[in-house]
């Protein structure tokens, strides 16, 4: 479903390279469930957002097969100036949807109610989070990108995103980074463990949890 083909990655901090990828090959298997951890600073969220399309690598190809979620919960990708209804619009559109239904579910999804008509710069962080969650939910995707599930709202509305979320488990894939093991063990079956060494991948995640933990 998703191929990295020698990926690479470094950003410039204060004059200084600092490499995030190097060279990094990996197919993604199509019938499970893939946790990504490390330690903070080893690339999660920016391997996150290159297989998203949300970020370029430096170097290298990422071939996606299927429909591929952006990460729950990104609003990176919103238009400020647009509103929350002309975000929805212009999203559903890129994915052949149509924008009305998608329109109707995330505004009943989100709760955001009138604020849906205002730009997205009037939005606080937990509004993006809401807005982003609900448009992911409102289109069926082939694999669902996870960084972190971000709890917002209050406890209602947080037991109806996990509700939501996991109905679209029996049909979809997920690539999950998490610091929760427990929620990688409801999640998923297998996994990359990054660090500064070569990535390692794991077929079972009891044994990539039990590596990383002495690693730690």
């Amino acid at each position: 479903m998703i191929d990295l083909l020698d990926i690479s990655k470094a950003y410039f901090l204060k004059g200084v390279r600092k490499n995030i990828l190097s060279h990094l090959t990996f197919s993604f298997p199509a019938d499970r469930n893939v946790a990504i951890v490390g330690p903070n600073g080893a690339g999660k969220s920016t391997l996150m957002r290159i297989i998203a399309g949300a970020e370029l690598p430096d170097s290298g190809t990422v071939v996606r097969r299927g429909r591929i979620s952006w990460p729950l919960g990104f609003a990176g990708g919103f238009n400020g100036s647009m509103t929350g209804i002309e975000n929805i619009r212009f999203v559903a559109r890129i994915y052949g949807q149509d924008t009305e239904s998608v329109i109707d579910y995330v505004r009943d999804f989100s709760e955001l109610g009138t604020s849906l008509n205002l730009p997205i710069r009037t939005y606080s962080s937990g509004m993006k989070a809401r807005l982003a969650f609900g448009m992911s939910m409102a289109i069926d995707f082939d694999c669902y990108l996870v960084d972190e599930i971000t709890a917002v709202g209050d406890e209602s509305f947080k037991r109806k995103s996990k509700r939501v979320f996991e109905e679209k488990l029996p049909r979809s894939r997920i690539v999950m980074i998490s610091h929760s093991m427990e929620q990688l063990r409801e999640y998923c079956h297998c996994g990359i463990l990054l660090d500064k060494v070569q990535p390692r991948f794991f077929a079972e995640l009891e044994d990539l949890i039990s590596f990383s933990k002495l690693k730690g």
